[in-house]
């Protein structure tokens, strides 16, 4: 039991010396988190950070999304690649404000039900 303990401890450490700075790291907030954890996906962190600040930028708020157009919220993620995941998204987003009155589910099945979220997602919002 030591050895495990001792082996947690030290890999903390490490994380609290060494972690990257991410501006989702930063937050609480579910549809930040989820923006972030969509974006990640096939794409590298450094890619991610700049294309995360421009959207959180222009939409803020699950309401300001949900009521952007599919070209623009495709002009926002252009250059990210994959777009079926910034369309998942934006569905699932227009879901959230009509159906949840703008708030991300906390129950994980309602969340799970949503457009683009699988496991991981789930777990990691």
């Amino acid at each position: 039991m030591y050895q495990q303990s001792s082996f947690k401890e030290n890999l903390i450490h490490w994380f609290d010396e060494n972690q990257r700075e991410m501006p989702w790291r930063q937050t609480t907030n579910p549809y930040y988190i989820w923006l972030s954890e969509v974006m990640l996906q096939q794409t590298q962190v450094k890619t991610v950070i700049d294309y995360y600040h421009r959207f959180v930028e222009r939409f803020p708020t699950v309401e300001v999304l949900s009521q952007a157009s599919e070209d623009e919220v495709l002009k926002y993620w252009e250059g990210l690649g994959y777009y079926s995941r910034a369309r998942n998204f934006h569905t699932a987003i227009k879901e959230v404000y009509d159906k949840y009155e703008g708030l991300v589910p906390k129950d994980p099945d309602q969340f799970k039900a949503l457009k683009g979220v699988g496991p991981y997602t789930q777990a990691a919002v």
